[in-house]
């Protein structure tokens, strides 16, 4: 609720506009107060209208009966504690990758990288989603190149990054995609970070950076 010192300068500019006899203060005057909801702006702007006559004009806008009602209101809302809004939290983020077929890219990610399809979208399709465990990937069908020339492969454009919890983890599932046949754009290393990285070409050119701890 605005602070009532502000609605005591609001209610005096009322008071003010009606004396000055400008006319859009008279129609709100008409859709607040009842006694002069069946007149006209002339005679709404002839008629004494008093300060007690403009705070209960801010008081019923405000949808309070009055304006003690709404002193009452504010008292209230300043004596209570105020509780803090919770700061939104975000739960999860969802990489969206543009590839060329829907269907061919949801079997490379179920056949070749241990993914399921969530769902398809469209007739023909043009919008998906595949997941394995928490990890989750939007496919977007574009029907033209989204990157100019050889820029992605050239500057190394990651589409998405996945990491897992141990050095075992991530060692496993290089192996198991190497066993699959997948194309990889890097093979696993040791970045000078620390962390141990191979990053998957789909069939589209999207590059997927798997990332897992050095050492448990």
């Amino acid at each position: 609720m605005p602070n009532i010192e502000n609605l005591k300068k609001q209610a005096k500019q009322y008071l003010r506009w009606h004396r000055e006899r400008y006319y859009p203060v008279a129609a709100q005057i008409r859709a607040a107060l009842p006694r002069f909801r069946h007149i006209g702006d002339e005679q709404i702007l002839e008629s004494s209208f008093k300060l007690a006559d403009a705070r209960e004009l801010v008081a019923r806008q405000m949808g309070f009966d009055g304006w003690q009602a709404l002193k009452s209101g504010a008292d209230a809302m300043t004596d209570e504690p105020r509780q803090a809004t919770p700061r939104p939290i975000l739960k999860s983020i969802e990489a969206q990758l543009f590839v060329a077929n829907i269907k061919s890219s949801c079997d490379f990610y179920t056949n070749k990288l241990g993914f399921a399809v969530e769902f398809i979208y469209g007739d023909p399709p043009y919008y998906g989603q595949v997941f394995r465990d928490n990890a989750r990937l939007n496919l977007r069908l574009v029907c033209e190149p989204v990157f100019a020339g050889d820029v992605r492969e050239r500057e190394h454009l990651l589409s998405a990054s996945i990491t897992v919890a141990t050095a075992n983890e991530i060692k496993q599932l290089f192996l198991s995609y190497q066993a699959a046949g997948v194309s990889f754009h890097q093979a696993l290393k040791k970045e000078p970070w620390g962390a141990r990285t191979f990053i998957v070409s789909d069939p589209d050119g999207n590059l997927i950076l798997f990332a897992g701890p050095a050492a448990d």
